[in-house]
């Protein structure tokens, strides 16, 4: 269920509309990020409902390395969510594997 930040990178290059949702906190946001929407980690209880309308279809998360998506991930899945997917290793991945590329 996981993405690799290679099949993001991928998708994001080409335009895709994803639901896609970075976990970590504000600050971190602000400093650096994906495009994705901003939803910290805590506060995803919070948001369960209104992302219920979206419940079935793919949800992308991410946030520094990988631990904080990976737990917003199970507990969308224990939730009822069914195509959750965490990007592995997080932004420190993504960015890592757009240097190798320069």
């Amino acid at each position: 269920m996981d993405i690799t930040v290679e099949e993001l990178k991928e998708r994001l290059d080409k335009g895709e509309k994803l639901h896609f949702y970075d976990v970590r906190e504000e600050h971190e946001y602000e400093e650096d990020n994906l495009g994705a929407e901003l939803i910290p980690l805590g506060e995803i209880p919070d948001h369960v409902p209104e992302l219920s309308a979206i419940k079935d279809e793919e949800i992308i998360i991410h946030c520094r390395s990988g631990a904080r998506s990976g737990k917003a991930a199970a507990y969308l899945r224990s939730q009822g969510f069914s195509n959750v997917r965490n990007v592995l290793g997080g932004i420190l991945a993504y960015r890592e594997m757009e240097e190798l590329e320069d």
